[in-house]
């Protein structure tokens, strides 16, 4: 293994104290819902890489048309030069997404497509005249990203990024309105600060990387009527509950609300190639028009709207069209309910929770996340604990047998 042994000494992995960090897993191939190392054995991937591979991974209708893009245009810039998947794709997202999110800004990963949301929402405003409405209102538990303007919109308190609390600028942040105590707090600050305030963001029906926390649909009701009310940009950042997650192809859907800007990615292209989307209403897209360059938005990522990354991301909507992806959440997600609920009387087991193809088994306490995941990986499967948080978000093509032996593993090493 001379390429991980030599590698080992310039690579700097995310999310890992280098000194203690185990030699990651040497991976030579994957498929479906498995991946292969090196030494010949196979693990069962339960959390389809970070959520992204929602197909499964190699899907041969996503490879091939990679693979034809790559044969004739592999990429050309996006400023003054267009190409057909880009604009393909665009047309195909507005038309699965309802009116008014019809205009469509390109990225290369999550965490950009949340900056661009905040710029709009601030930008807009300030195009429009408006001064001083500047900051976003964010929630407790939230996660929007790791760049700075997104660093500012998650958890204060959350341990990845409260070291850049003096960096940062600061943004309001507060309890989600989900019961008599928050609604009330929710209410009182938007009566003191709307005045200060462009947007709202949340991540709708599941707080992922905060810690998997679900609300229900009515939280975001109640976010909508408040951004009526105070004229408010209403984003929702479905970059993790988005195609398929939650059980339907976009969380919002399960409300019946609409937002104003809407940041997709991870499972984009099927977790083939980076790319992000960050969807505006033609409102906002309106408050940019002008005969001056100084009401443009200025943004624009070397690498956006990618024709490989846009070639698979069309190839990713072939599949939500012509196979029964909805129908298999709905599947997993009866399957996770019932494998994981007895779970719930474990030692040590906090809480179960099931949203769509989400599953979720919370501990008291988890004091050596990298030791629970290597016993897992001694059972055949690949999950990833954080914090306190055993989750499985597996393909949505992911079988019932392999499904049943993720579930069994987590039981095997909580007992």
């Amino acid at each position: 293994m001379s390429w991980r042994d030599e590698g080992w000494r310039h690579v700097w992995l995310p999310y890992a104290q280098m000194q203690t960090a185990p030699l990651p897993l040497p991976v030579v191939r994957t498929e479906g819902s498995r991946i292969f190392l090196e030494d010949g054995r196979v693990l069962i991937d339960g959390i389809a890489s970070w959520w992204t591979a929602c197909h499964g991974y190699n899907h041969p209708h996503i490879r091939q048309a990679v693979a034809a893009q790559l044969e004739r245009l592999p990429h050309v810039m996006f400023g003054g030069l267009g190409h057909e998947p880009a604009y393909r794709l665009a047309t195909r997202l507005a038309k699965l997404l309802p009116d008014p999110l019809n205009r469509v800004f390109f990225t290369d990963s999550g965490s950009v497509a949340v900056e661009v949301a905040i710029k709009i929402a601030v930008q807009a405003r300030l195009n429009q005249g408006e001064r001083g409405r500047t900051k976003i209102l964010a929630f407790t538990g939230g996660y929007h990203g790791d760049t700075l303007g997104t660093m500012a919109i998650c958890d204060p308190e959350e341990g990845m990024h409260s070291l850049f609390a003096g960096l940062l600028p600061e943004q309001p942040v507060v309890p989600l309105p989900r019961d008599e105590a928050s609604i009330t707090a929710f209410e009182s600050f938007l009566e003191q600060h709307a005045s200060t305030l462009a947007a709202i963001i949340v991540e709708p029906l599941v707080q992922g990387a905060g810690g998997m926390v679900l609300h229900p649909p009515e939280v975001l009701r109640r976010l909508r009527a408040a951004a009526d009310h105070y004229g408010l940009t209403l984003i929702f950042d479905e970059i993790f509950t988005g195609f398929g997650r939650t059980g339907t192809m976009f969380a919002f859907q399960q409300a019946g609300v609409v937002p104003d800007i809407i940041t997709l990615s991870k499972a984009l292209t099927g977790g083939t190639l980076p790319l992000a989307a960050t969807i505006a209403s033609d409102d906002l897209f309106a408050a940019f028009l002008s005969d001056s360059p100084a009401t443009a938005l200025m943004h624009g990522p070397t690498f956006m709207a990618n024709a490989l990354g846009c070639a698979a991301a069309n190839a990713s909507l072939d599949l939500f069209e012509t196979e029964p992806r909805l129908d298999q959440a709905a599947a997993i997600s009866a399957q996770l309910a019932a494998g994981l609920e007895p779970y719930r009387d474990l030692p040590g087991v906090k809480d179960v929770r099931v949203l769509g193809a989400i599953g979720v088994v919370e501990l008291h306490a988890l004091p050596d996340p990298a030791a629970l995941r290597m016993a897992l990986v001694a059972q055949g499967v690949w999950i990833r604990p954080f914090r306190n948080i055993l989750y499985l978000t597996p393909a949505l093509t992911i079988g019932a047998e392999e499904l049943e032996t993720l579930c069994a593993a987590i039981r095997k090493v909580l007992s």
